[in-house]
């Protein structure tokens, strides 16, 4: 590679580095012990429905 090429790597993700560093203070936050409780009771509410058609 020659000194004159740019691969563009780092300079493309700097946007995205800075848009999820800034956290809003009024966003919703939501624990991952409840993501993952939510999920497990999605999949056994999928379960009984399955069976009982």
């Amino acid at each position: 590679m020659s000194s004159g090429q740019n691969s563009g790597g780092l300079m493309s993700s700097a946007g995205l580095v800075r848009y999820f560093d800034s956290e809003s203070s009024n966003a919703v936050r939501v624990g991952p012990k409840s993501v993952v409780a939510s999920g497990v009771v999605f999949g056994i509410a999928v379960l009984i429905l399955s069976m009982m058609v």
